[in-house]
């Protein structure tokens, strides 16, 4: 199965459907944060520098880059950000801009092979963010949608992603270093927005052979419990192919259910993970200091 490898200078990771399930914190991001802009655009990293170890500490596994700020000098801020970030932390980092210069200053100052958020289906985008993606052998993102906007028809999301996948060749990226956004719409809006990316990750993954990502807290906009909500997406993407999403590892019932999708996967051999994760300390240390002779105990009871 397809993997997409990435990597900081000192680890690699790697995005795949036989893999464990790959998160990326969105956190570092100033949009819709207006204190987070306003201190980054002030040349003040104290908020991204404890986000940044929060989110690893809360398990994610990469995480996102973005530095897009009205009126500040983008290109110069996110240079900024991701040797920072790069500073803190090992994990390897989505470097996310609409900026094609800010992406290029973004690229030359990383150590590692990263993933570049992101490319659409534009002929402008293509030709302007896959040359960038080539030069500094990087992954990238594929949004898919184009110049007609983003369809509610998931087969048109599709051959949106394809054109990105064959544009992408054709510039010496293979497949495996591109990774399909299938677009999770707000199922507030579009009720069936849920089935139509689960159609589109189960072809992306059998006819396109692409890993995928999405914002996994798109799908919860405008709804109660957009945490709770957003869990059960991940949930049914993971089964449906997902391999990996952009996402806040700071919400618990999302962490929970990405860990628990894992050991239904079969990603998580023995349940390692999920027990470290959950299992109650006294109880382990319980357990170490003479658990076998009371499950004895409890056998010849039953007895």
């Amino acid at each position: 199965m397809t993997e997409t490898v990435v990597s900081s200078a000192k680890k690699e990771w790697v995005i795949g459907f036989e893999r464990p399930f790959t998160v990326i914190g969105e956190r570092i991001n100033p949009t819709g944060r207006k204190l987070l802009a306003q201190e980054m655009a002030a040349g003040d990293y104290s908020r991204v520098k404890a986000d940044a170890l929060a989110q690893v500490e809360a398990g994610a596994h990469m995480l996102d880059v973005n530095a897009g700020i009205p009126l500040a000098d983008e290109p110069a801020i996110l240079a900024e950000t991701v040797q920072l970030v790069q500073s803190l932390t090992d994990v390897p980092l989505c470097i996310d801009s609409s900026i094609i210069k800010a992406l290029e200053r973004g690229l030359e100052v990383y150590r590692g092979k990263a993933l570049v958020n992101s490319v659409t289906g534009e002929d402008e985008s293509l030709e302007a963010v896959l040359p960038l993606v080539k030069k500094y052998n990087a992954a990238v993102v594929a949004i898919s949608n184009d110049e007609t906007g983003i369809s509610e028809d998931p087969n048109v999301r599709f051959n949106v992603a394809k054109k990105i996948v064959e544009r992408a060749e054709d510039h010496g990226i293979p497949r495996s270093d591109v990774v399909v956004d299938p677009l999770v719409m707000p199922v507030g809006a579009v009720n069936t927005a849920g089935r139509q990316v689960a159609q589109l990750l189960t072809r992306l993954k059998d006819e396109l052979k692409v890993n995928s990502t999405c914002g996994a807290s798109n799908v919860s906009f405008g709804l109660p419990n957009r945490n709770g909500l957003t869990a059960s997406f991940l949930s049914t993407g993971i089964t449906s192919g997902l391999t990996s999403a952009i996402m806040n590892p700071l919400h618990e019932p999302e962490m929970q259910a990405v860990r628990g999708a894992d050991v239904m996967m079969g990603h998580d051999p023995d349940c390692m993970r999920w027990m470290r994760a959950y299992r109650d300390p006294a109880q382990v240390a319980a357990e170490s200091g003479g658990g076998k002779s009371r499950r004895r105990g409890g056998r010849s009871r039953r007895g």
